[in-house]
């Protein structure tokens, strides 16, 4: 069994042949490399107080949750793409690149990268909310006397154009793999949920799914998005008007969201309630694929790892050397 009674609640990303997590002070990422070593990148957690108090208050916590873990996950994403990359260069290639590095990332690079997560995840939104109202506008305009109806047809739509989405992507050998690590990451979370040694055969035991996932997220911004938009005071006379309400009301579908999904975590042990979080499971039937166990070992590896350097933080008080600086690129080796 674990150490602790009630563990702590863990989440992760999966990346390019490896797995993030987020530890209390720490995030972690475990990538396997070509020549089948573990490197990691080790990054402390560093939010400023401002960001930690906008945390605790609801609904407005899902925003600033979402916009910073795709800014900080985002250079870990990176890191296992440059990674993929470095293996394929050869010896003199690859000490070339790494003097022009010299000292890592620069502030400007690390910005950078931050901004391009954040500004990718908005403009998703952005596509995901708009296209179907176009879309629905033009085809069903005087289809229904009823915008309710329309909202529904709406939310339809966005869901057939999701799912539509996410089975070309797994259909590629990349993308199969990194939700093959997605599922490897539920897994490992399951597996210490419920108190298992991590080891590659107890975590295989347990489900690819898991309530917490973001897939979840994403589902329930499509049924939050129906309810809300087809409210009586949100109707519209024009395209126009229609697409200014969803983007008006877009921060407050993923609020919402975001507390539907601490809901549904919370009451999955009951019986009747965990229907709640059943479509987000539905979901990571695409998102999610079963591991290999090297895939799962790395998923160990970065769980293990970041719980230790969150245990070493916690017995000394403070941020420990052997934690790479947020500027570092260069792996430590497993």
């Amino acid at each position: 069994m674990s150490e602790q009674s009630v563990p702590n609640i863990y989440g992760g990303q999966a990346v390019m042949e490896g797995v993030m997590f987020g530890g209390k002070h720490v995030n972690v990422t475990a990538v396997r490399r070509k020549n089948g070593e573990i490197t990691f990148l080790e990054v402390p957690k560093q939010d400023k107080p401002w960001v930690k108090n906008l945390r605790k208050i609801p609904f407005l916590r899902g925003i600033v949750s979402i916009i910073d873990s795709s800014a900080k996950g985002s250079k870990h994403l990176n890191y296992s793409a440059e990674a993929m990359a470095d293996d394929e260069l050869e010896p003199e290639e690859r000490a070339r690149q790494k003097e022009k590095e010299q000292s890592g990332w620069s502030l400007s690079m690390i910005i950078g990268v931050a901004a391009v997560g954040v500004l990718s995840f908005i403009f998703g939104k952005l596509i995901f909310t708009l296209v179907p109202a176009i879309v629905e506008q033009y085809l069903f305009q005087n289809a229904f006397g009823s915008q309710s109806l329309h909202s529904l047809v709406e939310g339809l739509i966005k869901v057939i154009f999701l799912l539509v989405y996410l089975w070309i992507m797994s259909q590629t050998p990349i993308i199969k793999r990194l939700f093959q690590y997605h599922g490897a990451e539920h897994k490992v979370i399951s597996a210490y949920e419920a108190g298992e040694e991590l080891t590659p055969a107890n975590v295989q035991k347990y489900s690819r799914l898991h309530y917490r996932c973001g897939s979840s997220f994403i589902i329930l911004t499509v049924i939050v998005g129906i309810i809300l938009y087809s409210l009586p005071i949100f109707s519209w006379d024009s395209l126009w008007e229609r697409v200014y309400i969803r983007l008006l009301l877009l921060p407050l579908v993923i609020g919402i969201s975001f507390e539907l999904l601490r809901l549904t975590n919370a009451v999955r042990d009951i019986p009747v309630l965990r229907i709640l979080g059943y479509p987000g499971l539905w979901l990571q039937l695409l998102t999610t694929k079963e591991p290999h166990d090297d895939q799962v070992e790395v998923s160990i590896a970065s769980f293990n790892r970041m719980r230790e350097l969150d245990a070493i933080v916690e017995k000394q008080g403070t941020l420990v050397d052997n934690v790479s600086a947020p500027s570092s690129l260069d792996p430590v080796k497993g």
